[in-house]
Parts: structure tokens; C-alpha cells; sequence
């Protein structure tokens, strides 16, 4: 049985992993800033009031689960919370583009600097981005806070996966696919359950030897 943090844990991606990671057996906390009747469901240890978008967040999350982990070790740090606003040219609007680097760039890697302490050699962290912060796979332009917020984060994933190779511990970062979530309005070519075994799948093949490494969740590697 393994320990396991996932963050925006209580609908879309976020409340697939949980199911699958508890059905698996695992210790799973779910954090979110407030719970659904799905993820209640679940046998995982609900965490509610976690604001991924206030400066404090990592200092919260150590905090809240310093409490449930005592002297256990953290075996995957899932970074799964993430927001989509629409900006086009001519259309930018300034407080919904730095709430998605809050959210989708600072957050996560905030999140996973507090928790290093509870990560021991072998643990992973997994950062649930989009292949919409490739820019050689930008075709279309568009979405100037999202894709911008997501590249930021992929950079600030590869440096991660560098500075923390040395303890021994490795770095995903999954595109989930194009997921029916309620950020794509429930378009969507695969369902969040799809896409969270695809997801745990990569994760499971994750090591010291492929840290760092840009993937879809079928497997297939993407450019940066």
C-alpha cells in the first residue's frame, strides 16, 4: 500500500485518479477545496479548504498533512489541480491570465517544494499538464493564459526533475489527453477514467532513467 497526495482531487481527472488509486488499494488524501458527493464516496482521506491559488498553499498543504502522515513517507505527489480560461488577441483579460500561472505553474511546484521532506529516495511526483504548453505542437493558436501558464510549468518540471534527482527522486509530466472534463465543457475524445489509467500507467514507468520526460498518457512522448 502506497501513500498518495493528489491535489484537485474532487471531480474531472483529480476524482478519476483518486478512484483508481483507491481501488488499487492505496492510501490516497485528496485535497480540494471542497468535496463532492463522488469523491466522499471513496475511501480516501478527504481534504477540503486547500486553495491552490493563494501564496501560502505549500505551507498549508505541509501543515494540514503533518497531521495523517506522522512519521510515513509521501510514495506519489500527484499535481492534478488546474484552470482553463479563454483569452484570444484582443481579448486578454490580466487577472484571469495570472490566476492560471497561480494555479497551474506556481501551485504545483509550491506544493511539491513543502513536500520534499516526505518524499524518500524512490518517491515520485507527477505534474498533470497539457501538450497545450508545447510550442512546436502550438497549431492553433489562442488560449494565451493556459498555454502559457502550462509551458511555465513543464520548465519548472524539468528543473525540478534536475534539482531532485539526487535524492533519488523522479519527475512525470503527463499530458492526460483531451479528457471529458467540465474544462472542455465534456468534449472530449477519451473519459476521465481512460485517461487516469493511462496516467497511472506512465506514472508506474517513471524512474530516475526517464525523470523529466514530457508524456502523453498513451504512452507516447510529446515536444516541449
Amino acid at each position: 500500500m502506497k501513500n498518495i497526495v493528489i491535489t484537485g482531487a474532487n471531480r474531472g481527472i483529480g476524482l478519476a485518479l483518486c478512484q483508481h488509486y483507491c481501488n488499487n488499494g492505496d492510501r490516497v488524501f485528496a485535497l480540494c477545496r471542497t468535496a463532492s458527493p463522488a469523491l466522499e464516496q471513496t475511501s480516501a482521506h478527504v481534504i477540503t479548504g486547500i486553495d491552490v491559488s493563494q501564496a501560502d498553499v505549500g505551507e498549508k498543504v505541509f501543515g494540514v498533512l503533518c497531521h495523517h502522515l506522522h512519521d510515513q513517507a509521501i510514495d506519489l505527489l500527484i499535481n492534478n489541480a488546474g484552470i482553463m480560461h479563454e483569452e484570444f488577441l484582443g481579448e486578454f483579460d490580466y487577472e484571469h491570465m495570472l490566476a492560471q500561472f497561480r494555479v497551474n505553474s506556481l501551485a504545483p511546484i509550491m506544493i511539491s517544494q513543502a513536500l520534499l521532506p516526505y518524499l524518500n529516495k524512490g518517491g515520485k511526483i507527477a505534474m498533470i499538464t497539457s501538450r497545450m504548453g508545447s510550442i512546436e505542437d502550438n497549431t492553433s493558436g489562442g488560449y494565451y493564459g493556459y498555454r502559457m501558464s502550462k509551458t511555465a510549468l513543464n520548465i519548472a518540471s524539468v528543473s525540478l526533475a534536475k534539482d531532485i534527482a539526487p535524492r533519488g527522486i523522479a519527475v512525470a509530466i503527463l499530458h492526460p489527453g483531451f479528457v471529458q472534463t467540465d474544462m472542455v465543457d465534456g468534449t472530449g475524445n477519451i473519459t476521465a477514467e481512460e485517461s487516469a489509467a493511462g496516467l497511472a500507467a506512465r506514472i508506474a514507468e517513471t524512474d530516475l532513467t526517464n525523470s523529466g520526460q514530457f508524456k502523453h498518457s498513451d504512452g507516447q512522448s510529446l515536444p516541449w
